[in-house]
């Protein structure tokens, strides 16, 4: 029975991280040809549909860690998917005003370059049991360039949707009302620039020590 599940697991994650890779290899194709024929104010309209799709399968992710289904740990999956889907639902689908900046296409290829990687490399892993060494160095070498790029573009696109968000007070609950409570999406995108601040160094410290140690098993081998 132990064996079963087993098999039913790997099935079930390899599927999963397949699946979510022809979504962000979507994104990437899509942005790339539309940054090239038609500029980068076009290149979220392109890329919505598999961006949206890639980006909100990652719920499972979080799913996945709390019942043990992956040994990573719930604090470091959930501010990066949420992060995430903030961004993607909260920002980007919320606002279609900052969709034109050329920040968004920094944005989309950040994205979709370090979840190829982290995909294809998982996927691997899940189906035949291994990934190869070159596979694993992209996985935990990548990040050095592209997190920093990608939180500095995400960052940047909820900076420029502040004033937006201010004007339209999209999302706001206001006093009085029947729950006698009130919510200024304004200020909670204030609140969450300054979460960045600690948060980013925090990810990026923890990111640098599972380099060290996955980047020492490849050398013991």
């Amino acid at each position: 029975m132990a064996g079963f599940l087993s098999v039913l697991r790997r099935l079930y994650l390899g599927t999963y991280n397949w699946a979510v890779f022809v979504g962000w290899v979507s994104v990437l194709y899509h942005a790339l040809r539309t940054l090239r024929g038609h500029g980068y104010q076009h290149v979220y309209g392109a890329v919505e549909t598999p961006l949206l799709l890639a980006q909100t399968a990652a719920v499972l992710e979080i799913i996945h860690s709390i019942v043990g289904l992956v040994r990573s740990p719930v604090s470091a999956t959930l501010p990066q998917i949420a992060s995430r889907l903030y961004l993607t639902w909260g920002i980007l689908w919320s606002f279609p005003q900052v969709r034109t900046h050329w920040i968004v296409s920094s944005l989309v290829i950040s994205w979709s370059i370090t979840e190829i990687i982290r995909y294809s490399f998982f996927g691997m892993k899940e189906i035949i049991g291994f990934a190869p060494s070159w596979l694993l160095w992209l996985r935990y070498s990548t990040f050095l360039v592209l997190y920093p790029t990608g939180i500095s573009s995400e960052v940047g696109l909820i900076y420029l949707a502040l004033p937006f968000i201010k004007e339209s007070e999209k999302y706001c609950i206001r006093m009085p009302n029947k729950w006698n409570f009130s919510f200024d999406y304004f200020y909670a995108a204030i609140l969450a620039l300054g979460v960045y601040v600690p948060g980013s160094p925090h990810m990026y410290q923890y990111m640098l020590a599972q380099r060290k140690k996955a980047l020492s098993k490849l050398k013991e081998e």
